[in-house]
């Protein structure tokens, strides 16, 4: 029973050697063996590897991924005009060579980060020192992205090189700070409302400038259209006057007729007219009476 227990407890040993003694590493990292505190060896590409157990060998893990750090402070920075400006930015950073990381910057991601958002930080206040507002917001916002990059890499690759990268270097807001944000507000809807009011009383001219027009133009057309009007009525009364003429001309005692029944439907225009007549003097009556009204002549 006790050689089993050796036995048996032989094979655990043994097993918690062996596995002290591999490791795997991930595509999406660096492995880094370590011997009584120094680098001993750094893997690079995945998979199984063998080292000695612990004390005399350890192994630690670095992420070759590409990272970002975005900023964390709202400090804000003054411009080229005195201005106070809050930034927000972010880099796109990686860890290229682990041994000179580990001696010059740590062993994890974060002791990177942290030092290099203080460089970052510097770089940014340093150039935007040097630049005015309106030139933040223009097109020489990637000539100052590009000057901030540079800066940091000569950081990190100086005399102590950090063993990192940096791809890329970005800002994604530029603001007042808070105290001068209400003011700059309240101006720029000032100004606006100058803007509006303007255009409004320019508009309103405008409109009164085409009615006064259109109420010119409609003056005109109808005072031509009223003399047209009066001119073919005119023309259309002597028509009928000579016709009228014409035909009376020809025939006075039809004439007379004519005129007499123009004369009742004149006098009798609604139905409530009432009029007394004696039909012994009356022209029409007397016309009425006689068998065939008027002759006709031809």
């Amino acid at each position: 029973m006790n050689r089993l227990g050796f036995i048996f407890s032989s094979i655990l040993f043994f097993l918690a050697i062996a596995s002290s003694t591999l490791f795997v590493v991930d595509q999406r990292q660096f492995g880094v063996v370590f011997a009584f505190g120094q680098i001993k060896d750094v893997i690079t590409e995945p998979g199984l590897n063998f080292k000695l157990p612990p004390p005399f060998q350890n192994v630690s893990y670095i992420d070759k991924r590409l990272l970002t750090l975005d900023s964390t402070d709202n400090e804000p920075v003054l411009t080229a005009e005195k201005q106070r400006v809050v930034i927000d930015w972010y880099v796109r950073w990686r860890i290229s060579e682990p041994t000179e990381y580990i001696r010059n910057v740590g062993t994890s991601e974060a002791e990177g980060a942290n030092q290099l958002n203080r460089v970052v930080r510097n770089a940014f206040q340093e150039e935007i020192n040097k630049r005015t507002v309106k030139e933040l917001l223009s097109a020489k916002r990637e000539q100052l992205m590009d000057d901030v990059k540079n800066e940091v890499l000569s950081q990190v690759r100086g005399v102590k090189p950090w063993g990192v990268d940096v791809i890329d270097v970005r800002i994604t807001r530029v603001d007042y700070v808070d105290a001068i944000t209400e003011s700059v507000y309240r101006r720029m809807e000032a100004e606006r409302k100058r803007v509006a009011n303007e255009l409004r009383s320019t508009g309103a001219a405008e409109g009164e400038k085409i009615r006064a027009d259109a109420d010119r133009q409609r003056e005109i057309t109808v005072a031509n259209a009223y003399r047209d009007a009066q001119k073919i009525k005119g023309e259309g009364d002597a028509e009928a006057s000579r016709l009228y003429a014409e035909s009376f001309g020809r025939d006075p005692q039809f004439a007379q007729f004519y005129r007499s029944l123009d004369a009742y439907k004149a006098a009798f225009n609604k139905k409530s007219d009432v009029m007394v007549l004696d039909p012994s003097s009356s022209e029409f009556f007397k016309s009425m009476r006689g068998g065939a009204l008027l002759p006709v002549k031809k």
